[in-house]
């Protein structure tokens, strides 16, 4: 039973000792591997590894996407020298697990305040190269690409890798923000006028075309009728002259009884003629004879 005792401790020992001896690397993570402080060696593979006891120690590091989502936006100065806000973020990994702890001593906050700075420098130089709106609509795909390549390379340095660069919002601030609201409304309240005056111009145009074609129109109307008219007139006068010169006593008299219903339409109409007179011609003869004249 005595030898139990010293048997248990001897076997926790050697347990210890072999557990002090083995690591395990996830497949998400690199490990380093340091032996009395220097870098000894960088484990990729994941699996069970060996190290020695008491003078090796392991660190291990994700290897996964990370992302920096600044927490304040940045203010930058455009070509026209007008600030804009600007949030952002970023999506990074580690690189070269050995080159990120060399120049950041493996810490991710130090590396994410790097990255912050480089970006911030980038997007400066693109902004200060663009306009207002470029930066809000028209460029912003083209400024990611550009800051996303810009910053990779930059930071490959340190071992990190830039996945992507994201503008989530580009603002102006409240104070240019209210201005450029007056000047873009006066500059719609210009094109409306400008569109209002363009459209009467054209409205009146269009008004006096209209009125000079109805002119046209009703005078050549008029002209047409007149001729047509004439032309009835005229066979009308022909259609007449050759009836009533088949018979020129009937002619005579039917103008005689014309002129009787024309002349005597109501009760009170009087004329003075000579009882003589070629009116009374057939009143006094039938056959429309006239008289013999008195010596």
């Amino acid at each position: 039973m005595r030898a139990i005792g010293p048997l248990i401790a001897a076997l926790v020992a050697v347990l210890l000792v072999i557990s002090g001896t083995l690591f395990t690397v996830d497949q998400r993570y690199n490990a380093i591997v340091f032996q009395l402080g220097e870098i000894k060696d960088v484990v990729s593979a994941p699996g069970l590894h060996f190290k020695w006891p008491m003078l090796q120690n392991v660190r291990q590091f994700d290897m996964r996407i990370l992302s920096y989502d600044d927490p304040e936006p940045l203010r930058f100065i455009t070509s026209e020298k007008k600030p804009v806000l600007v949030d952002s973020f970023v999506m990074w990994r580690i690189k070269d697990v050995k080159q990120f702890y060399i120049s950041v001593r493996g810490d991710e906050f130090a590396a994410t305040t790097r990255i912050r700075q480089t970006i911030s420098d980038s997007l400066q130089a693109e902004f200060g190269r663009r306009t207002v709106h470029d930066v809000v609509s028209g460029q912003r795909d083209e400024i990611m690409g550009v800051v996303r390549d810009k910053v990779d390379q930059e930071l490959r340095r340190i071992g990190v890798e830039i996945v992507d660069v994201r503008l989530k919002r580009v603002d102006l601030p409240q104070e240019v923000s209210e201005s450029v609201y007056r000047r873009m409304e006066s500059e719609r309240k210009r094109v409306a006028n400008e569109l209002r005056s363009t459209g009467a111009a054209e409205a009146e145009r269009i008004r006096a075309d209209a009125d000079r074609q109805r002119e046209v129109i009703l005078a050549e109307a008029y002209r047409d009728a007149q001729k047509t008219k004439g032309e009835g007139d005229a066979k009308a006068t022909d259609i007449y002259a050759k009836a009533f010169s088949q018979n020129p006593e009937f002619y005579a008299f039917y103008r005689s009884l014309e002129a009787y219903r024309s002349t005597f339409r109501g009760k009170n109409d009087l004329m003075l003629l000579d009882p003589d007179s070629s009116f009374f011609r057939y009143f006094k003869d039938p056959a429309g004879r006239q008289p013999a004249k008195k010596k």
